[in-house]
């Protein structure tokens, strides 16, 4: 058995149109965009950028975004590509199984699952840590035991929601989405009014510099309880 073999283009478009494989086309052009907008604005820049920023990098954080907008960048324009020269379902499991052959598409395609478990547990624990600040949630369900029960409630819930549709799970991206974008543009608007020059210098901390506290506002407290009085349980 070829474990190289390569399929293609125009058999693996040929495989997508047959009955028993065919996949509706529910989304629109507004909803591809909309779950790329979702992908690219994550939940690692409320959960990790703070705590790199006031821990490590500093104002130098700016160059962090920088490097990794150009990357992503590079990142889009290959997948363009692909999808142009490859329409077919797939994603990177079949750019490379008629690009480098069956094997390597077996080990990519197992690759992106392992990914996407990944990336979900990781999302999920961060939604919990935030909902134990924000909510009366116990600390003892949400981080502290075993398992991470609220975690665990956020994955079942997401996934009940892709169970249903595609339409459904567009609809609800778009939501997040929305959401997302809103907060970001209140930190911005919020935060260009308290820019304090004196803080980028230095600007890239030396090695060994002690930190800033992290999640604290300049009274020491946590910025949910300086906004809205709520104290996190402890």
């Amino acid at each position: 058995m070829d474990l190289l073999r390569t399929k293609s283009i125009e058999q693996s478009i040929q495989d997508t149109e047959e009955p028993e494989h065919q996949l509706k086309k529910d989304l629109s052009a507004w909803d591809l965009t909309v779950f790329g907008i979702g992908v690219i604005v994550g939940t690692g820049i409320f959960v990790l950028t703070g705590i790199a920023a006031a821990t490590n990098a500093g104002p130098a954080i700016s160059l962090s975004f920088l490097v990794a907008g150009v990357a992503c960048a590079l990142a889009a324009l290959c997948y363009a590509e692909f999808a142009s020269s490859v329409p077919v379902a797939g994603s990177a499991y079949t750019f490379s199984y008629a690009a480098l052959g069956e094997l390597l598409a077996w080990i990519i395609g197992w690759d992106l699952v392992l990914e996407f478990t990944l990336g979900a547990a990781a999302v999920s624990v961060g939604w919990a840590q935030y909902l134990t600040v924000v909510l009366p949630v116990p600390e003892s369900i949400a981080g502290e035991g075993s398992v991470n029960l609220v975690a665990a409630a956020i994955v079942l819930a997401l996934t009940a929601i892709m169970i249903v549709g595609v339409k459904l799970s567009s609809r609800f991206n778009a939501v997040m989405v929305a959401i997302k974008l809103a907060v970001v543009l209140l930190f911005i608007v919020a935060g260009v009014v308290k820019i304090k020059s004196a803080n980028w210098s230095p600007f890239i901390p030396p090695p060994g510099a002690p930190p800033r506290a992290a999640n604290a506002t300049e009274t020491g407290s946590p910025l949910i309880q300086v906004l809205f009085g709520i104290e996190p349980l402890a």
